[in-house]
């Protein structure tokens, strides 16, 4: 515990649980969509739009931003073939992260930052991206979750009442891109991924009601970082690899738990 209170570590500490709570309510959402692949390829998109930004000395805040808008507009054509556009999204986002690497000056450390997660390292400007993102996102999840459900469960309803539907979903798309970015950079792709889809996926199976399902995978997501911060420190390990194992014995447990009491 001693780690969680040392000065040197209270901005990546912020940091990290400002991005596993959010990350974790989203992933909800891109679950009840069918949508959690495309997090993965968005997540590349973006990983090399920042990438690109630092090698042009663009600020984090600016690259990440505009990486959403491409990324977003990306999954736009690519939505119609459901995972394999997701993986094609993936796929193009990988190969343009590790060229911008591989030619740029700085391009193979940030890669390895952006894929090992070095949350360590972050300042307050990953902080307050993320909260510049976090809490208009928090603010419209109940405006958002309730037409963004009622699209996937009755999704004749807006047709038949001549409802707008297309802000919501491109908002949604948007405030998505913008988490996953900045998440990305904070706490490293592959972790980010995983406070997506793990905590989610572990808990749906044991509530009843979509706030116990936001209220849990909350829960696991802030847990599940904790642990793998305390960890990864006392151990000198890498975080992502740790944030990554860490929550999936997590959601094994819970499911698995979940599989015994229901037999």
């Amino acid at each position: 515990m001693d780690q969680l209170l040392d000065p040197l570590f209270r901005i990546p500490l912020y940091t990290g649980l400002v991005a596993s709570l959010l990350l974790p309510l989203l992933g909800a959402l891109l679950h009840a969509r069918e949508e959690w692949l495309a997090a993965l390829g968005v997540a590349h998109v973006t990983a090399a739009a920042q990438l690109a930004g630092a090698a042009l000395g663009l600020p984090l805040a600016a690259s990440g931003a505009l990486g959403a808008v491409v990324a977003v507009i990306a999954k736009q054509f690519v939505t119609q073939q459901g995972n394999l556009g997701y993986a094609l999204l993936m796929f193009a986002g990988w190969a343009a992260l590790y060229l911008v690497a591989a030619n740029s000056t700085l391009g193979e450390s940030l890669a390895h930052a952006m894929s090992e997660g070095q949350i360590f390292l972050v300042g307050k400007d990953q902080l307050i991206m993320l909260l510049a993102a976090g809490i208009p996102f928090l603010i419209a999840l109940p405006w958002l979750a309730h037409r963004l459900l009622r699209a996937r469960f009755f999704p004749g309803f807006e047709q038949a009442n001549g409802l707008p539907a297309w802000r919501w979903h491109l908002s949604f798309d948007l405030i998505a891109a913008v988490l996953l970015a900045f998440g990305t950079a904070s706490l490293g792709l592959m972790a980010s991924f995983a406070l997506v889809v793990l905590p989610a996926w572990s808990v749906f199976v044991w509530v009843h009601s979509w706030r116990w399902a936001l209220a849990a995978a909350a829960v696991v997501g802030v847990c599940s970082y904790l642990g793998a911060f305390v960890l990864s420190l006392h151990y000198d390990q890498p975080f992502a690899p740790v944030q990554v194992a860490v929550l999936l014995a997590m959601a094994v447990l819970l499911r698995g738990g979940h599989a015994l009491v229901h037999r």
